[in-house]
Order: structure tokens, then sequence, then C-alpha cells
């Protein structure tokens, strides 16, 4: 991911950048364009959404949503997650821009040119700006590493594995088999 400029922005001046490609995130302040994702990201990101969708159909708990879409987070961060999970409850942070708030769910599929900012800066953000639960999703390594902020801010609670099913407790009855997620 190319850092764009050294100049502290805010969300207003990201709004004011014209529609991509290319696309955009603020995080921290900083400007960052985001290449086009591999075919393969784009699979796993598609399958991920594509599940969630079909057990939202099943029971109505929210809304889901996949990138391009901004989320922002707070006054200097406006960030692209993968997918991401707003529950019945907190629709209200919807606009015609996308949530101005937390998702309950985010799901970052990791590349190499994002990985660092993910797992860094963006995990961070993500923590303190009320995000229950963050999937970081490595296509490579065929596992999800699960944040729960509410537990700990710091460690992962999980690591599922490629055989595994991935639960959580803001979708019941949610068990995602792995298989799918990074079915090709």
């Amino acid at each position: 991911m190319l850092k764009t400029t050294e100049e502290l922005l805010t969300a207003d001046d990201y709004r004011d950048l014209p529609e991509g490609p290319p696309h955009f995130q603020l995080v921290e302040g900083k400007l960052y364009m985001t290449p086009s994702p591999e075919f393969y990201h784009q699979s796993v990101a598609g399958n991920i959404y594509h599940l969630l969708r079909c057990h939202l159909r099943e029971h109505p708990l929210g809304k889901v949503a996949i990138a391009p879409s901004d989320v922002q987070l707070d006054f200097v961060n406006v960030h692209q997650p993968d997918v991401y999970f707003i529950s019945n409850e907190r629709l209200n942070i919807l606009t015609k821009q996308g949530p101005v708030g937390a998702p309950d769910l985010v799901v970052e599929v990791l590349s190499r040119s994002t990985a660092r900012l993910d797992k860094g800066s963006k995990l961070r953000v993500y923590a303190r700006s009320g995000v229950k639960e963050l999937w970081l999703v490595d296509k490579e390594r065929r596992e999800v590493v699960v944040y729960r902020f509410a537990e700990d801010i710091s460690e992962p609670v999980a690591t599922v594995r490629s055989r595994q099913k991935l639960t959580t407790s803001l979708l019941p009855g949610l068990r995602l088999a792995l298989a799918e997620v990074f079915e090709e």
C-alpha cells in the first residue's frame, strides 16, 4: 500500500477526493493508495461476503458490505475493509456514503501490499474505535486470526485453521467452513 502524502488529512479532506479508481484509505490522518487486489484475494473476500449474506437471509441480524466501501471510524480514519457487518441495533451509523462509526465485525484479507498496515495501524484503530471483532484472513496460510476487542486488544483470541469452522457471537448460528472461505 503506497502512502501518498506526509501531510495529515481529515475525513473532510478525504471526502473531497474524486471517486476511484484508484482507491484510497485514510489511516491516522495519512492517505494511502490501495492497489487493486489479486484475483484470489477478491475470491476469498467474495466468498466471505457471500457466506455472511446467505446467513443473514435466514437470520436477519443486520447488514453486510464488501469493498470498496468507505467506513469513517473517526475524524482522521476512513478505511475500506474487505468485508464488514453492522448489526440491526447499530444500523443508525449508515449514511449514503457508508457507515460513520465502527462496524460490529471487520474482515481484512491480508495481501503482501497491505498486511503490515492491516496488522498494525489499522488493527489499533479498529480496536479503539469500537469494532467488536476483527478477522485477519491469511489466504497463504489458509487461516483466520480473530480479535475480540472487548476481551483483549493486543492478542488474538483464536486462530482458525483450514479444516475448522469459524464462529462468532455477533452472528449466532454462523459456522463458516474455512474450506468454503478459501475455495478458488
